[in-house]
């Protein structure tokens, strides 16, 4: 497939610490699909946890690729992970994201979790920086994840703030498949 040359891509940040950063990028994603775009999503931090979406991206066959990339969370939800492995994982993923935006294969790249990863000091604000310049034109690049670095949010043609008003957790509900995973 070719990608427009002449197409503007846009920088979209999904940030906040309310739920549904991941979902809107995926949301993005879904409607990108429908235009026969292909789509790369790189995932930072959550590492090997079982998610609903994983199974619906595999529906997509080569149209929708996705990289759990991550260790697992850092630093929360019982890591038992030192942190050279974090850190390892963190690399490679950027790694992986830096080759996947520059092969002129894919209309859409998202780096889930990719301001986690900044702010907890696994990726290093030049290595973003560095990635951002790099950044084909014409390719769009959704980062989500909470505490969006200040430079990126002034960089990014599109933000969206998740703020928490109400959660089930706040009652005791635990996380329930389809819904939060």
């Amino acid at each position: 497939m070719s990608i427009p040359q002449n197409r503007e891509g846009l920088l979209i940040v999904y940030t906040g610490q309310g739920k549904g950063k991941t979902t809107a990028a995926l949301g993005t994603a879904l409607r990108a699909l429908g235009y026969d775009w292909r789509v790369c999503l790189v995932q930072f931090i959550k590492g090997t946890w079982k998610y609903g979406e994983t199974n619906s991206i595999a529906r997509f066959g080569d149209q929708f690729e996705l990289h759990r990339m991550g260790a697992g969370f850092y630093k929360i939800e019982d890591d038992d992970q030192p942190e050279e492995v974090h850190r390892a994982a963190a690399k490679e993923a950027l790694d992986l994201l830096t080759e996947k935006l520059q092969s002129g294969s894919y209309d859409l790249v998202i780096a889930d979790e990719l301001n986690v990863a900044c702010d907890t000091e696994l990726i290093a604000e030049k290595d973003l920086r560095r990635i951002l310049a790099a950044r084909p034109a014409n390719v769009h690049l959704v980062v989500t994840g909470r505490r969006a670095p200040d430079f990126l949010v002034e960089q990014a043609d599109l933000v969206t703030e998740m703020r928490e008003i109400k959660h089930p957790f706040q009652r005791g509900i635990k996380a329930k498949p389809g819904i939060d995973y």
